[in-house]
């Protein structure tokens, strides 16, 4: 099922969605939606933003929304260091505008050494990554993704990079830090809890979810959840999220009628 594909379904089902705040949607019939997608984990950190969106705004306020220089290009960005903070290396940081281009270029560079990072991942050892592909966690980029390169194996350029805009890029600066404040704060009591009724359909590490379910039945088991008021991920290859903060009892209804497979 593709994204668009499921987030009309979510509008046939209960209309559109006026509110959303950490891991839930509340839509226009009154029913709160428990999201277990997270916009692929762009939403991990809770829909609203936090303080990243209040950067964003600032920056915005300000006026420096030009193609003039906003910060010193003789030392690395406040990006950079963010990023160089969460992956433990000093690292210079590319955005590219979808996930592939991201991917070769950092094979490009590292062959061997090349993965995506995911927050609270079961034996990620992301320090010894030469090049990690970070998806920001925040909410609406979802066309943004990161390259982190360790500047030791750093080439002259980068191939199909793109300058992000000085506003969003403080805003993604912010998630950075916001997720390196996490970090310590969620931790594996927070996720095994919804174990008794999760496990069932899902493997679960971390906080991340892979489907039981085979892949010929996903979609109808994609539209089971929706039924019961909780959003997964639409794609089969694609994980989904423990709903952090959320109370077991959001799963009562996907207890009470299981999905047959």
């Amino acid at each position: 099922m593709t994204k668009s594909d499921f987030y009309r379904e979510l509008y046939e089902l209960y209309g559109t969605v006026t509110r959303a705040r950490g891991c839930f949607l509340y839509t226009k019939k009154g029913i709160r939606i428990t999201d277990l997608y997270q916009e692929g984990g762009r939403a991990i950190l809770g829909w609203e933003g936090g303080s990243a969106f209040t950067h964003f705004k600032n920056v915005l306020s300000r006026g420096q929304t030009g193609s003039f220089i906003t910060e010193d290009m003789n030392h690395p960005s406040r990006l950079e260091r963010a990023v160089s903070e969460l992956t433990e290396a000093e690292r210079c940081v590319f955005a590219f505008s979808d996930r592939m281009t991201a991917l070769k270029a950092g094979l490009s560079l590292a062959p061997q050494t090349t993965s995506f990072y995911k927050p609270w991942a079961e034996g990620q050892k992301i320090n010894q990554v030469d090049a990690a592909v970070i998806i920001p966690p925040l909410p609406w980029t979802d066309t943004i993704y990161l390259l982190a390169v360790k500047k030791s194996i750093l080439p002259a350029e980068v191939h199909g990079s793109i300058k992000l805009p000085f506003a969003l890029e403080t805003a993604i600066t912010r998630s950075v830090y916001n997720l390196i404040a996490e970090l310590s704060e969620r931790q594996e009591k927070d996720f095994f809890i919804y174990d008794p009724v999760l496990t069932k359909y899902w493997e679960r590490q971390g906080p991340y979810l892979y489907p039981k379910v085979p892949s010929e039945k996903y979609d109808d088991f994609v539209l089971h959840c929706l039924k019961l008021g909780i959003a997964i991920s639409p794609d089969y290859k694609a994980f989904s999220i423990v709903p952090y903060g959320a109370d077991r009892g959001v799963f009562t209804k996907l207890k009470n009628s299981p999905f047959a497979y």
